[in-house]
């Protein structure tokens, strides 16, 4: 049998002659992207301001679940601002199709996290969006950070575990007080086996109050000597 040769299109002059007919574009600022870049361009990258959260463990994030449940390190990639290139790449992750900004943004998220406790943990989960929702989307956006985060980690992503039982209205206009209710036991753990006695580390692509994850995560505790991290792609000050 013969044996398919894979072709790295990025390393090869067909890459080149393939950009010609369908250009590589960034997906923020829409220039072509230079052929070690993917998805994003390193400008756009580089402009996205940073936290820096993971550098130090009682950080803004951390603090948001401090009395609400135990976390082991949380943390959030970047600032989420009204109007900013970050805030279009999420819009274009989520609502236009554009799964591979999810991917690569997690690739680069974790690759600032790998000499950090967040790379130890055993397996990564997503918090799961309802089956209809993500039918109509198409993915669930957080499993697309997930899977970018798993690839750099080395860790298994598990999207089993843990299944949201109600579809919850959308939080974009919902008060502090709204965003609670409306995320209250929504979520459940329907196979507690496959992480039992593991550390657990909940992805989110942005974080406002900490709703979503923390109904998510206090029922992740509830299994056996289960603990539990935190990672957002970015913080929200809405």
């Amino acid at each position: 049998m013969r044996k398919r040769l894979k072709i790295n299109l990025n390393d090869t002059w067909l890459g080149d002659a393939v950009s010609l007919v369908y250009p590589r574009v960034c997906q923020s600022c829409g220039k072509g992207l230079l052929r070690n870049e993917n998805v994003i361009c390193t400008h756009c990258i580089n402009e996205i301001p940073r936290t820096n959260f993971h550098s130090y463990k009682d950080n803004m994030v951390a603090q948001t679940f401090w009395g609400r449940m135990p976390v082991e390190n949380a943390t959030s990639f970047y600032y989420f601002q009204q109007g900013s290139l970050f805030q279009k790449l999420i819009h274009r992750l989520k609502y236009l199709g554009k799964k591979e900004i999810g991917i690569e943004m997690g690739k680069h998220f974790a690759s600032h996290l790998l000499s950090t406790p967040f790379a130890d943990t055993d397996v990564i989960i997503p918090v799961p969006l309802h089956p209809k929702k993500e039918y109509k989307r198409g993915y669930n956006q957080s499993l697309m950070i997930a899977r970018g985060m798993g690839s750099v980690f080395d860790i298994p992503v598990n999207t089993t575990a843990v299944q949201r039982l109600v579809m919850s209205q959308t939080q974009t206009r919902k008060t502090r007080i709204d965003r609670w209710e409306n995320v209250s036991d929504i979520f459940s753990v329907g196979k507690p086996e496959e992480i039992k006695g593991k550390h657990v580390l909940l992805i989110d692509d942005v974080l406002t109050t900490g709703a979503t994850l923390e109904a998510c995560g206090a029922q992740i505790l509830k299994v056996p000597d289960t603990c539990l991290s935190v990672a957002t792609l970015a913080l929200s000050y809405a």
